[in-house]
């Protein structure tokens, strides 16, 4: 039910495995393998080597992770590289993702200027853009400079910026030097050093990892705390890291039961929800919107009121204001290609010849609810171009597609990601993570859900819980691993 939420686990074990520095080797490098573990079952693997030659050090690292989703197996498998001069300059990167049966390959070239050269490849179409590069950040080579330079006395602390080539972001990095300490590496005790790392990405909180090296700065062991759930990569041989998974049924992570059942949760005025932090969870965060308004109390706990706004009637489009954020929300990303022709003309023709921005978002909504017609599970995280030409995947998939069409004509949108209630999904009942869209007709934010239309369910509704909002990017899987399995539901107040 929700690819993203697999991704976010993904691209977090790939910033943490990805930002424990790594020795310099010869071109006859070593390769370091690593299994990954989820919940004690081993669900993927890790694979780590770096080459130095004419005055280039290349960092490569491949991260494969295959989960279940009510019996339907999804792989997510991505190789990131990263070029960099000796003395740890960045150089350049590149990143293969293939998520699911879809593949997207990001290259990017960092000029002296602290220019980046973007270009996303997927579906034989090339997506080119520019970005500054972060002041001061670095990539592999840089941190491990960095790492050795500190070294490994207990209580050293010192911050990094470190730039995540799948993500397209720099991340403000703690790092902290604990004690040496017997660590079991499934079944082999070895002697290692603690290191926490905690990233920071503004408005979207922390993730806190913590590492086990050795002497050489190797990387043994990585824990991080994802969504609720342990998760770990520990250095083995190479034939138990690529050797086969057990299988790990993710469904049951993805939902959380409600204080009682709720019906005809569509017809609802508005959804009151009572919410408290699991133990151990600090400074939960809800944001607040159009649609729904956050009160967070003193203690911790928070009060959620889900109240969905009408589209105004008369609005028009383009959007011609000049607010930076709801501009941004007209602009086309990696994954919602809104200047592709492809969506433009799915959403010309899902729009026709209104001028009303209300009347426009629900004919996009209605269209994408018809045109994915494989609900398929199998899809890793497609790009909106990817579901326009493949018509499958489930509820990301069609919020990438509906949030495309909306900013094709000039509707400013959002892909929100969080949880909705639906009373049976494969024999569940309560809330279970869940993506949608929001468009900005006139003043307001409206919510448009065409995965919960095409299954019948109505679309966007007082049953939904927005947890972060974003552009559908990977940038925005942060909040949701924050959040995701922190807290739960105490009470629930319907206003018919």
């Amino acid at each position: 039910m929700l690819n993203r939420y697999i991704f976010s686990i993904y691209l977090v074990l790939l910033l943490a495995s990805g930002g424990v520095a790594q020795p310099q080797v010869s071109t006859s490098s070593e390769t370091e393998y690593f299994a990954m573990l989820m919940e004690g079952k081993k669900v993927g693997f890790a694979i780590q080597s770096q080459i130095i030659a004419e005055g280039k050090v290349t960092t490569t690292e491949r991260v494969s992770i295959m989960i279940s989703r009510a019996d339907v197996p999804v792989t997510i498998d991505t190789t990131e590289t990263s070029i960099e001069t000796t003395d740890g300059k960045p150089l350049g990167f590149e990143v293969v993702q293939e998520l699911g049966a879809m593949t997207m390959k990001v290259t990017g070239t960092v000029h002296q200027q602290g220019k980046v050269d973007i270009i996303i490849t997927s579906m034989g179409t090339e997506q080119k853009s520019t970005l500054e590069w972060p002041s001061g950040a670095v990539m592999a080579e840089g941190l491990h400079l960095l790492a050795l330079k500190k070294g490994l006395k207990q209580g050293t602390e010192y911050t990094a910026k470190l730039f995540s080539p799948s993500m397209l972001q720099a991340f403000d990095t703690q790092i902290r030097i604990g004690p040496k300490q017997n660590v079991d590496l499934l079944g082999r005790v070895v002697a290692l050093t603690e290191v926490t790392s905690t990233y920071t990405m503004p408005g979207s909180g922390e993730i806190v990892s913590t590492s086990y090296i050795d002497d050489d700065l190797r990387d043994q062991k990585v824990i991080m705390p994802v969504a609720g759930m342990q998760v770990e990569l520990v250095a083995c041989a190479r034939e138990f890291a690529l050797g086969e998974n057990d299988v790990f049924e993710i469904i049951d992570k993805m939902f959380l039961t409600s204080p009682k059942p709720l019906e005809d949760v569509q017809k609802a005025k508005s959804i009151t929800y009572h919410i408290s932090p699991k133990e151990g969870t600090q400074n939960l965060t809800v944001p607040s919107g159009d649609n729904q308004k956050v009160q967070q109390l003193t203690d911790g706990k928070v009060i959620v009121t889900v109240e969905p706004v009408t589209a105004p009637k008369g609005a028009k489009f383009p959007y011609k204001g000049t607010d930076s954020t709801i501009l941004q929300a007209t602009k086309p990303t990696r994954f919602v290609q809104s200047d592709r022709k492809g969506i433009i003309d799915l959403a010309r023709q899902a729009v026709g010849n209104t001028k009303d921005a209300g009347e426009a978002v629900r004919k996009i909504e209605d269209f994408a609810a018809r045109y994915v017609e494989n609900k398929s599970l199998s899809v890793g995280y497609a790009s909106a171009a990817e579901v326009a030409a493949s018509k499958q995947g489930d509820c990301t998939e069609f919020a990438v597609l509906t949030a495309a069409m909306c900013r094709a004509v000039g509707i400013p949108a959002q892909v929100v990601t969080g949880i909705a209630y639906v009373d049976d999904w494969a024999g569940f009942e309560g809330f279970g993570g869940h993506a949608w869209t929001q468009a900005y007709v006139g003043d307001k934010w409206v919510g448009l859900d065409a995965a919960f239309k095409s299954s019948g369910r109505g679309g966007y509704g007082p049953g939904h819980i927005a947890l972060a909002v974003g552009n559908g990017d990977p940038e925005g899987f942060f909040e949701i691993v924050n959040t995701m399995g922190q807290f739960k539901i105490d009470k629930v107040t319907v206003t018919k």
